[in-house]
């Protein structure tokens, strides 16, 4: 199965035209805007203050499963910032705790999975994913209450991880640098690896058209740690599972492919089939965005996060040249290279939008 490209689904949900003719969903269609659209990784977050007041005397994933808390954070920061889309705020995770992996998150330490899959009759002691998509309500309960929050012409983007990055997650307990148990259960476990790979694509197709349903226009794929594959692999184990989720995700609605270290992985998951694709701080903006324009995709990034530390003006020149950058590019949409970090001033992100818009408005961007 092959998705229809969203150039080709047109408005297939019916958006309002306001909604339709915005420019982010414009940009990630590879259409003209008045405007390069910015929105930020991770634009809800520890760097804000009101951020921290909602979260006050709860846990990460406390906050995640409170829908109405969850709608503020996302919607203070869309207003803040003045960003051209928001996005839902919750975890990658939240899957594999719905297929019964417990999941907690530690202080300063991440998340934490503290019953890894190490062995194949764990993956087939996994839950049924039919029912991890319909235990996830409290999420499209959030992005209901997110999307009612925003003005009508800003889109609500939302999102899933990866097979691959969940994947790993699921094997390593938690954060990694090396993905020694990962590749190991790759290698030597491939059937099971397979299996744990088509669970998880079948309970994310369904988690991400719910997240449609309760008014995502937009859905970006996180495989944070796909970067980590020689490309041979990549193919092997990981590109069938990836193409098959997003080829079942709703007509109309575009995919973002984020993924980060990707550089010499680029033509592979431009062929996954997603819209957008997402671009890491340490991938050549150019040659990417030159590489999707020739397959009709465009491109979103991809500015260092930690420029949002440097001084004033040495971020703001550095956003006009990622802007100068993509201007050829089939369709660009302004972002990090990665999320917004914990340091970082909400002044200084404010300022770098107001750029963004400033500078693209000026230039001619459509």
């Amino acid at each position: 199965m092959k998705r229809q490209g969203i150039r080709a689904s047109g408005n297939a949900l019916g958006l309002a035209p306001a909604l339709w003719e915005s420019p982010f969903l414009r940009a990630c269609r590879g259409e003209p805007t008045p405007v390069t659209p910015v929105w930020l990784m991770r634009q809800a977050g520890r760097y804000m203050e009101h951020y921290r007041g909602v979260r006050a005397g709860g846990s990460f994933l406390d906050l995640c499963k409170s829908p109405a808390r969850c709608a503020e954070v996302a919607v203070f920061a869309r207003t803040f910032l003045d960003v051209d889309a928001a996005i839902l705020f919750s975890d990658i995770l939240v899957v594999l705790e719905a297929l019964g992996l417990p999941l907690e998150f530690t202080e300063g330490g991440g998340p934490h999975l503290p019953q890894p899959i190490r062995a194949a009759a764990q993956v087939e002691a996994l839950g049924n994913p039919a029912q991890a998509a319909a235990d996830l309500d409290y999420v499209y309960q959030a992005l209901r209450l997110t999307v009612a929050g925003l003005p009508p012409h800003i889109p609500c983007i939302g999102f899933c991880g990866a097979p691959f990055t969940l994947a790993a997650y699921a094997i390593e307990g938690g954060g990694t640098r090396q993905f020694a148990q990962s590749k190991a259960f790759m290698y030597r476990e491939s059937a099971a690896w397979h299996r744990l790979m088509e669970v998880l694509v079948s309970a994310l197709a369904l988690y991400v058209n719910h997240q449609i349903a309760a008014g995502a226009s937009c859905i970006q794929i996180f495989d944070s740690w796909v970067g980590e594959l020689t490309r041979e692999d990549f193919r092997e184990f990981v590109a069938p599972h990836l193409s098959r989720l997003i080829a079942h995700i709703g007509a109309g609605v575009p995919v973002i492919l984020f993924g980060t270290g990707t550089g010499h992985l680029l033509d592979e998951l431009i062929a996954c089939g997603p819209d957008v694709l997402g671009i890491d701080s340490t991938t050549d903006l150019a040659v990417a965005g030159a590489l999707a324009a020739r397959h009709g995709v465009a491109v979103q990034g991809n500015l260092d996060p930690c420029l949002l530390l440097a001084p004033r003006p040495r971020l703001l020149a550095a956003a006009d040249r990622v802007l100068a950058t993509a201007h050829s590019a089939s369709g660009h949409v302004f972002n990090l290279g990665h999320g917004v970090l914990k340091q970082t001033d909400p002044e200084q992100a404010r300022a770098l939008v107001e750029r963004v818009h400033a500078t693209s408005t000026a230039s001619g961007r459509a």
